[in-house]
């Protein structure tokens, strides 16, 4: 097996998530106080894949999102309620409708494993030229041209129109706004019958005209994928994958919403209850906080740095 989509969401997807980790607890000889029970060595020498040893010998799991996926994308249903009222002027929008952007997108993202192209990149590809450093790989997906369920496009966009679209802040999957912080990789995945040259030429004209967006640092950037095959109902979409440091905006709404609820300790006793400790929690929200540093450090980063630090680094040895 080459390429593995996972998608946990809301109680359902926990629920599943926890049998997940029921079932990996059990491999690993760890009960349900995170005491290892095992007896097998190849389970303890395997241990730290899922788990982190906290005080006392207990094995805590890791964060999955942040430590094991080489690559997460962002969707909110924030993000999703806005398009459908500000962009499709939907009035009454269903899980449905939201289900067919979150579809559209995720189609346009797994587009090179299922068809041929001129220009192909799988999630293993994406994942190589995405992520620059380990622990910030959250994408920030976007799609255009956007449509309702069940509408008739009423004419073909152009290249540029789906370039120009593509980039808004509107046709974001995740509640971050892109010109609020800098891109430090992007990826786009154009679908349907158009050419190479006018696809990088258009993608080499918005890094031109909103270079102060990008990283200046990682040279090259921005990575195309073409697909001939259009999808349903459409001539021709292309995908955004964003690697942005804005993403901490989405990350800095969940930690304040949690701190709030965690300092007056709501809820906190249905976890406690299943033998969670408190700490556990404030690891938690550590590891958030560090997360949202991180990329606000390679937000503020500058060239220069990087070759003041090289100089430094040369000098020490």
């Amino acid at each position: 097996m080459r390429e593995i989509v996972h998608i946990q969401a809301g109680q359902c997807g926990n629920q599943i998530g926890a049998k997940f980790w029921e079932v990996i607890s059990d491999e690993h000889g760890i009960d349900p106080t995170g005491t290892y029970h095992g007896d097998s060595d190849l389970q303890l020498d395997r241990i730290s894949v899922y788990y982190n040893e906290a005080t006392g010998g207990k094995y805590v799991p890791r964060a999955i999102l942040v430590d094991l996926e080489p690559g997460t994308y962002c969707i909110d249903n924030e993000a999703l309620y806005d398009i459908c009222f500000r962009t499709l002027k939907l009035t009454t929008p269903t899980y449905g409708d939201l289900n067919h952007l979150v579809s559209a997108t995720m189609s346009g993202v797994t587009t090179c494993l299922r068809f041929p192209g001129q220009l192909n990149a799988d999630l293993r590809k994406l994942a190589v030229n995405m992520v620059p450093f380990p622990r910030l790989h959250f994408f920030m997906p976007g799609f255009a041209p956007l449509t309702s369920r069940g509408s008739q496009q009423y004419r073909a966009l152009t290249v540029p129109e789906l370039t120009q679209q593509v980039f808004d802040a509107k046709n974001m999957m995740a509640a971050c706004d892109p010109r609020h912080g800098r891109y430090l990789t992007v990826a786009a995945v154009f679908r349907g019958r158009m050419s190479m040259k006018e696809v990088d030429e258009q993608m080499l004209n918005v890094q031109n005209k909103s270079s102060s967006y990008f990283v200046e640092w990682i040279p090259n950037n921005v990575k195309t994928a073409v697909c001939d095959i259009p999808p349903r109902g459409l001539k021709m979409a292309v995908t955004f994958i964003g690697n942005s440091t804005a993403i901490q905006e989405l990350f800095k709404r969940i930690s304040e919403q949690f701190t709030a609820m965690f300092r007056r300790k709501a809820f906190l006793h249905w976890y406690t209850g299943e033998g969670m400790d408190e700490m556990e929690f404030t690891e938690a929200e550590s590891n958030m906080n560090d997360l949202v540093s991180e990329y606000q450090q390679y937000q503020d980063a500058t060239a220069e740095e990087e070759e003041d630090f090289g100089e430094e680094a040369e000098e020490e040895a």
